[in-house]
């Protein structure tokens, strides 16, 4: 049974980038910042991480801020770098800004759908208009030697795809990878993503690769996914978050079969440390702020014991990360 579970994993080649395990984070606002992606890779698996989105237009009006607030490090390259925009020009500028920085991989947000975001034309929104969003594409294909790729959705009105045109369009001037989430901007994160469009994207391009995205919980998910699409590689997003170790599973699986188990309320409580940790010594926020940011992203971690809500409970009042450690040590030491 394990030999027909396994999977050959080729490595993800997005330009002369190779990329060893074909599994990436997604780029989540709020979440995939330095901590969170290096934690990833620490735990194994992850092939390739991306920045939370940036805005190119902050990015050309105050580019000393802007610099100021990058978060990525030689340490986790290749690191692709996530911009969002309208303008194709000032996208263009922003991509040269941040390949100025070290950036590996430009990504181009075509899937966000808060509306703040897709109300300016930008994310999903640019989507309604294939040619304006591969004029896009092609002025920062144009601008930087670095690959550039782009991560969309189905469509952004409900029922319309334009992910498989505008793909093509887009392999057509020069981008070397789309990343397809398969629901329509419309759907945000709700009802089931429609892999059918992942393959259907596959299909459509001729060389670039596709990396699947949507509903990928699992290592028996991520095998159904290359499976049923054809896809290049498998972008995990909200699935990792208080879940970073999901990565090894998945590798794991595809690569022998074997399901690893979920680490212990003692392990999830030490990953989340680290977690802490790394968000403190890297932030360019004060603590009150950082340490407010990760009380949501701690929660996530589940640490309650069935039943109990106790610790979530004082996770999301914590002020200061001498609470947040002494919550975190109190589980570890709870459950040892």
């Amino acid at each position: 049974m394990l030999a027909q579970t396994r999977i050959a994993l080729k490595p993800l080649r997005i330009g002369d980038i190779v990329i060893d395990a074909p599994l990436t984070l997604a780029p989540m606002a709020g979440h995939t910042n330095f901590a969170l992606r290096s934690l990833c890779r620490e735990l194994g698996g992850c092939g390739l991480v991306c920045t939370e989105l940036i805005s190119s237009n902050i990015v050309k009006n105050s580019r000393r801020r802007a610099v100021q607030r990058f978060d990525w490090r030689a340490s986790e390259r290749p690191v692709a770098v996530q911009l969002f925009g309208v303008e194709p020009q000032i996208v263009a500028e922003a991509a040269r800004v941040v390949v100025d920085h070290g950036a590996d991989i430009v990504d181009i947000n075509m899937g966000c759908w808060v509306p703040k975001i897709a109300k300016k034309g930008a994310g999903a929104a640019l989507l309604r208009d294939v040619r304006a969003a591969t004029a896009v594409v092609e002025a920062v294909v144009k601008a930087v030697d670095a690959p550039v790729t782009v991560k969309v959705r189905s469509g952004f009105e409900d029922g319309v795809v334009t992910a498989v045109p505008f793909a093509v369009a887009a392999e057509a001037v020069g981008a070397q990878a789309v990343a397809v989430h398969a629901r329509f901007a419309g759907q945000g994160h709700s009802g089931a993503a429609d892999w059918e469009v992942i393959a259907a994207v596959k299909d459509a391009v001729r060389h670039m690769p596709i990396i699947g995205n949507g509903d990928v919980h699992s290592g028996e998910d991520a095998r159904r996914m290359l499976d049923q699409t054809g896809c290049d590689a498998v972008m995990l997003g909200r699935a990792a978050l208080g879940r970073p170790w999901l990565f090894r599973q998945v590798a794991t699986y595809l690569a022998t079969g074997i399901s690893l188990r979920e680490p212990s309320r003692a392990e999830r409580a030490r990953i989340a440390l680290r977690h802490a940790q790394l968000t403190l010594e890297t932030t360019h926020l004060p603590e009150h702020v950082a340490v407010r940011e990760l009380r949501g992203q701690i929660s996530k971690y589940k640490l309650d014991a069935p039943g109990s809500a106790k610790v979530r409970n004082r996770l999301v009042r914590i002020e200061f990360y001498a609470e947040l450690e002494s919550i975190l040590g109190s589980v570890a030491n709870e459950t040892q």
